[in-house]
Formats: structure tokens, sequence, C-alpha cells
């Protein structure tokens, strides 16, 4: 009897010495896992913090060198250094002892300013009508005539004050019978990306294809609706006048990669042989750029951390910025 009851203490002592270690070894690997999320978490918090300050290093660089160059010259072409990205982002390697930046600084004064479609009364502006008309009939969009104007008198009601349906655009009576309703903006844009909720702008028309270029590629919100000629797309220098033509365009493209060449008249391409008669009105056009856009990355290793930000720059004044976003 006595051996029976010393062989179950026994066996109650092994049992309980198997909880015993199981729960040390349970309580081990949970300490474990939990100092190795908060090493990893502290590691990822000084990552993050060292990317953030690198990315706003690439933000301020392009800000200095478009600050510099308002200083030193009254207009803007895409010989200034602010159009070469790609040595100010070289030059960041030697900045950082474990990462750089990466930083684009595009002229936004280049793009077609969809907002100063209309005047202040909420009429068609002629000129910018014309302009986008223009623009929007390029071959590579690939619209018709109708579908062209169909889609300006879209834009136009989205922007203007009323609620008075222009021709074949849409106001609210027609947006608010979709099958998700919203109301029509009835004033400018804020974003660019906003024109995919107006009538007859589609995904494919925005953003493009592998075979065809997007609308917004060469669209913006921002400006006064003067583009600058020395730094625009050809599909824009086209859109400037009816008489322009792909060899004259190509031509202009030529003359204003000229070193030699002075672009700050913004009737330099009546210089260029046979446009000596060619007309583009002066409402339409500079040789300055008071918009730009700055897109810096800052890298680390296999992370990376993206900022894109709208900056005005004017005159002598401090440099605003209009729009920031954090990717």
């Amino acid at each position: 009897m006595t051996n029976d009851k010393l062989k179950d203490n026994r066996g109650f002592a092994l049992i309980l010495t198997i909880l015993i270690v199981s729960l040390v070894v349970v309580l081990t690997l949970q300490f474990n896992n939990s100092m190795w999320s908060d090493l990893y978490s502290s590691a990822n918090l000084r990552d993050g913090i060292r990317l953030r300050s690198i990315v706003r290093s690439g933000v301020n660089c392009a800000l200095a060198v478009l600050s510099e160059d308002s200083s030193s010259s009254d207009s803007d072409s895409l010989q200034e250094p602010w159009a070469n990205s790609k040595e100010l982002s070289l030059n960041s390697v030697t900045m950082f002892e474990n990462g750089y930046f990466q930083v684009e600084i595009s002229d936004l004064s280049g793009k077609i300013q969809v907002n100063r479609l209309i005047n202040e009364d909420g009429t068609y502006n002629e000129a910018q009508k014309k302009l986008l008309m223009r623009f929007l009939s390029s071959e590579q969009f690939q619209l018709d005539s109708e579908e062209v104007g169909n889609l300006i008198d879209a834009i136009k009601d989205w922007i203007d004050p009323d609620d008075d349906v222009t021709r074949f655009g849409a106001e609210n009576g027609y947006y608010q019978s979709l099958e998700s309703p919203y109301s029509c903006k009835n004033g400018p844009m804020e974003s660019l990306s906003r024109m995919l909720l107006i009538k007859g702008v589609t995904k494919g028309l925005f953003y493009g294809n592998e075979h065809l270029p997007g609308i917004s590629s060469y669209l913006t919100v921002y400006g006064d609706g003067k583009i600058n000629i020395n730094t625009a797309d050809p599909l824009v220098l086209r859109a400037l006048a009816d008489d322009l033509d792909s060899e004259m365009v190509s031509d202009m493209i030529e003359y204003r990669l000229d070193e030699g060449n002075d672009l700050k008249d913004p009737g330099w391409y009546r210089k260029i042989a046979g446009m000596a008669d060619a007309t583009i009105e002066s409402e339409l056009i500079t040789t300055s750029s008071p918009y730009f856009e700055i897109e810096a990355a800052g890298i680390s290793g296999a992370m990376n951390k993206r900022v894109a930000a709208i900056i005005k720059r004017e005159g002598k004044k401090p440099i605003q910025i209009l729009a920031w976003k954090v990717e």
C-alpha cells in the first residue's frame, strides 16, 4: 500500500514538473517574442525618423534651388539647375551614412490649367476653351469632336458657380441621379484627381495606358492661365495655336534646348525659320513659372518614404507650400 502511494506521488510530481517546465518554456518564448517585437518596433521607429529626415532634406534642397533660381533669373527654362533633378539626387549620396534621396522638380506652369477655363463670372474664357479643345483633339487621346465638346462643357459645369447645364455638360441633376450620387463641385478644383468625378472623364482617358498617354500628365489645377513655352510638353505646345504643326513644335523644342538662344521673351518662337507669321495669343504664354511640383523619396536599404509638394514661388516673397502629400 505504501509503495503504491509512493508511486502515485512520484507520478504526480513528474506531471507537475512537466507542467512547470512547459509553463516556463511558454513564458520564456512569449518574453522572447515580446522582446524581439519591441526591438523591431524601435528599429522601425528609428528608420522611419531617419527616412523622414532624408526625404525632408530632399524637399528642402529643391526649395533652395528654386529660391536661388528666382533671385538670379526672371525666366525659367529646362536649361536651369532646378530642371537637372538627377544631379541633385546624386549629390545626396554623400550627405547621409545610411541613405539618400531622389528628387524631381516639375514646372506646373508648363501645363494646361483647367481651372482657368472660365472667367470670374462663370462664362467661358474663349482663349482657354480653344486651347483645351485643341489639346483634347490630339490624336493621342482618340476623342472625336463631339466627345471633346461635351467633355469641355462638363468641365465648365463642374467649376462654374451656377447650376445651369451648359449645352451637353452636367450639373447636380446628373450627378445626383448616379448609382452612387454626389454633388457637383460648382467651384475650382483643389486637386486634379477630382476630374475623375466629371462626366465623361474615364480612368483610361485620365491615366492613359501602355499604348496611349493620359490627359492628367499635361493638366494642372494651379496657375494663372499662362503656359511657360520654355518648359511645356510638345503636346501642350501644339495646342497653343491652330497653325502650329508637329514640325514647328519640333523646331521650337530644338530652339529652346540651344543654350545660346535667349528665351526671356515669350515671342522667341517667331525667330525660328518659317514661324515669323505664326501667332500664339499673348494671354496664353509666358516664360516664367510660379508653380512647381516637388517629388522626393527618402531611401534607406529596402525602405523608402515619398513626399509630393506643390509650391508657389512669387518674386522675392518666401516660397509657399500649397499642398503636401506623404505616400
